[in-house]
C-alpha cells in the first residue's frame, strides 16, 4: 500500500487527501490547528473548510509532521504558496529520501519569482524528477461532493508522473500526465490573476462580453509568459491551461473571482481580506507574476492593472479605462 502525507487541511488539501484515501492509499493529513485535526481524525469531518462532507474513516490526521512523514512515498504540499519556504524548511529533516514531493499550490514566490516546484527543489534539496505538480479545473467543493473531475499530473520523469497518476485515479477523478511542469505551473498561477480581473469586472456590473475578453486575452498573457520560459504551448490549450482558467474565472466557488467581485463592488482590500476565509492566491501572486513577466520582457497588461487595483490604489474604473484605451497591437486573430 502506498503511504502518502498531505500537508494542509484547507479545502483542496483535504479534498485531495479524500481522493487518495478512497483510491486505497494510506493517507495522513497534517494540520497546524489541534482542534481541527482532532475533528478530522476522530469525527471524519472538516467543518471549517468542507462543512457537510463526510471524510473517509481511513483518513488519519496529526499535528506532528514527523508522524505524517514517517515512511511516506509521496508528500503532498497544500499550504499557501507564500508560506511554503519556511514550512518546508521545518519539515525537511523528516522527509524520507525516496519520497516524491507533490505540489497542489498555484502561485509564484514573492521576491524570488520562483515557481513552487523550484522552491521545493531548492529547500528540500531534491532533483527535479522527485517533484511533481497537480493542477487543473479542480474546484474543491465539487470534488469533495464526489462530482466528476479531471486534472493534470506533471513531472519531468514520466514514470513518476505515472505512479502519481495511479494513486489518485478514481472512476470520478481522472488524472492526465504531462512532462511540462513549467507550463502546468504557470497556467495554475496566472489564471488566479485573470480570475481577479474577471471578478472585478463582474462586480462592476460588466457583462459576459467583458468576461470573455478578459479570459481569452488572459490566456494570451499566460501563453506569452509560458513561451518566454520554455513551456509547451499545447499545455495552455488543455486542462491545466484553458480548463483551469475557465473554471476559476466563471465559477462562484472560485476564491479569486469572488475576491475580485468584492473589489469591483467597491470594498477595500482590507475589507475583502477580513471577509475571506481562505487564501485567494492571486492577491499576492499577481505582484510576483508581474515581476516575472518584466524579468523576461513579457507584456501582461491585465496582470498590470490587477496589481494596480489590488496593491496600488487604482480604482476598478480606472483599470478598465487603461485596458480599453491601450493602442492595438498587430496581433492576428485577436490572440
Amino acid at each position: 500500500m502506498t503511504k502518502v502525507a498531505v500537508f494542509g487541511t484547507g479545502s483542496w488539501g483535504t479534498t485531495f487527501a479524500v481522493i487518495l484515501a478512497e483510491a486505497g492509499n494510506e493517507v495522513t493529513l497534517w494540520g497546524r490547528r489541534p482542534e481541527l485535526v482532532e475533528k478530522i481524525d476522530r469525527d471524519h469531518v472538516n467543518p471549517d473548510y468542507l462543512p457537510g462532507v463526510a471524510l473517509p474513516s481511513t483518513l488519519r490526521a496529526t499535528t506532528d509532521p514527523a508522524r505524517a512523514l514517517d515512511g511516506a512515498d509521496f508528500v503532498v504540499l497544500a499550504v499557501p504558496s507564500q508560506l511554503l519556504r519556511p514550512n518546508l524548511a521545518a519539515w525537511r529533516e523528516h522527509i524520507p529520501p525516496h519520497a516524491v514531493l507533490v505540489s497542489l499550490m498555484k502561485g509564484i514566490e514573492l521576491g524570488t519569482t520562483k515557481r513552487v516546484s523550484e522552491v521545493i527543489r531548492e529547500v528540500a534539496e531534491v532533483p527535479e524528477e522527485r517533484v511533481a505538480v497537480v493542477s487543473g479545473p479542480n474546484l474543491a467543493k465539487e470534488i469533495a461532493q464526489r462530482q466528476p473531475a479531471a486534472t493534470v499530473v506533471a513531472c519531468t520523469d514520466e514514470a513518476v508522473a505515472g505512479r502519481l497518476q495511479a494513486i489518485c485515479h478514481l472512476p470520478r477523478f481522472r488524472p492526465y500526465t504531462n512532462p511540462d511542469v513549467v507550463g502546468v505551473e504557470l497556467g495554475g498561477a496566472v489564471k488566479n490573476v485573470i480570475a481577479l480581473a474577471v471578478g472585478i469586472s463582474a462586480g462592476m456590473g460588466m457583462g459576459d462580453n467583458v468576461s470573455a475578453m478578459l479570459i481569452t486575452r488572459g490566456l494570451a498573457e499566460i501563453s506569452r509568459l509560458g513561451a518566454a520560459l520554455g513551456a509547451d504551448a499545447h499545455t495552455f490549450a488543455g486542462l491545466a491551461g484553458m480548463g483551469d482558467l475557465v473554471a476559476t474565472c466563471t465559477s462562484p466557488l472560485s476564491r479569486n473571482r469572488t475576491f475580485g467581485e468584492n473589489l469591483g463592488r467597491g470594498m477595500t482590500l482590507d475589507e475583502v481580506v477580513a471577509t475571506t476565509k481562505q487564501t485567494a492566491e492571486g492577491v499576492k501572486s499577481c505582484e510576483s507574476v508581474l515581476a516575472l513577466a518584466r524579468k523576461h520582457d513579457v507584456e501582461m497588461p491585465i496582470t498590470e492593472v490587477v496589481v494596480g487595483v489590488v496593491h496600488d490604489g487604482m480604482s476598478p474604473a480606472e483599470a478598465g479605462m487603461l485596458l480599453m484605451s491601450r493602442s492595438p497591437k498587430p496581433e492576428r486573430y485577436g490572440v
